[in-house]
C-alpha cells in the first residue's frame, strides 16, 4: 500500500484533477466563494484549504513573528494570532495595509486576539513601513511572511525582495493569489493584474536569482484547490 506522501505526489500529477480544481475556482468566483468564510468572527477571504495549509505550517514552524501584507477585514490576522496564542510565549503578528478601513480597525481592535496584533497603515513597499517591520523583527529567531496585498507583478516582486531576508531557514514565505496566472485572460477586467502580470509571475522571477527558497509542491499537491499554486515557498538556506 502506498504511503500518504506517495499518494499526494500521485494526486499532484493527476492532470484531470488539476483541471477540475481550476474549473472549480473559476466557476465559484462569480459567487465570491472566498468571501463565504470567517475565522473567530472576522471574514478571512481565503479558501478553507489554504487556511488548513497555513495552520499546518504555523504549527510545524512555530514562528515568533508572522508578517502579513494585506489586512482587509482582518480574518487572517485573527487566524494567525489565534495560532500563536495556542503556541504561547510572546509571539506576535504584524499586519500591513495601505488602507485600513475604520470599521475593520474597530472590529479587529476589540477582538480578544488583538493582544498579539500590530497594524501598520501604508504601502507594504514604502521605505518607512518596511523599516518599522524590520524593527519588529529584531531579536526574533523564527519569522514567517505572508504576502496578500496588491497582486501586480512589480508590487509582489518588490515585496519578495524586501521581506524575504526576514524569513528564517525552515520557515515559509507564502505568496497568495498566484492562481491569477491560471485563470482565463479576461478573468480580471477591472483589476490592474491578470495573466502574465500577477504574484505567480513575480515568484518565478524572484526564484531566478534567489536560491534560499524553493517551491513546496507537496502543499499544493495535497490541497489541489488553492489560491497559491507555486506560492508556498520554503526557506531552505540561511
Amino acid at each position: 500500500m502506498e504511503n500518504i506522501h506517495d499518494l499526494i505526489e500521485m494526486q499532484g500529477k493527476d492532470n484531470h484533477l488539476r483541471t477540475l480544481s481550476n474549473d472549480f475556482i473559476e466557476s465559484t468566483a462569480k459567487y465570491k466563494y472566498t468571501y463565504h468564510f470567517a475565522w473567530l468572527g472576522r471574514p478571512i477571504i481565503q479558501f478553507p484549504q489554504d487556511i488548513i495549509a497555513m495552520q499546518e505550517i504555523i504549527w510545524r514552524v512555530k514562528p515568533d513573528l508572522i508578517i502579513e501584507t494585506g489586512i482587509a477585514h482582518g480574518g487572517s490576522l485573527i487566524f494567525y494570532a489565534s495560532m500563536l496564542e495556542l503556541l504561547g510565549g510572546s509571539r506576535a503578528v504584524v499586519g500591513v495595509d495601505v488602507d485600513i478601513r475604520a470599521h475593520n480597525r474597530v472590529e479587529i481592535e476589540k477582538h480578544p486576539m488583538f493582544k498579539r496584533i500590530t497594524m501598520l497603515e501604508g504601502s507594504s513597499i514604502d521605505e518607512s513601513i518596511v523599516s518599522q517591520v524590520y524593527d519588529f523583527a529584531k531579536g526574533k529567531e523564527n519569522i514567517l511572511v505572508c504576502l496578500d496585498s496588491m497582486h501586480t507583478h512589480d508590487h509582489v516582486l518588490k515585496e519578495l525582495e524586501l521581506y524575504s531576508p526576514l524569513v528564517t531557514k525552515g520557515s515559509y514565505l507564502a505568496v497568495f493569489d498566484t492562481i491569477i496566472e491560471d485563470m482565463p485572460t479576461d478573468f480580471f477586467p477591472d483589476r490592474p493584474w491578470g495573466k502574465g502580470n500577477n504574484p505567480k509571475t513575480a515568484v518565478w522571477e524572484f526564484l531566478k536569482n534567489n536560491k534560499r527558497f524553493e517551491i513546496d509542491k507537496m502543499i499544493e499537491n495535497k490541497l489541489l484547490i488553492t489560491v497559491a499554486p507555486d506560492g508556498y515557498l520554503r526557506c531552505a538556506k540561511d
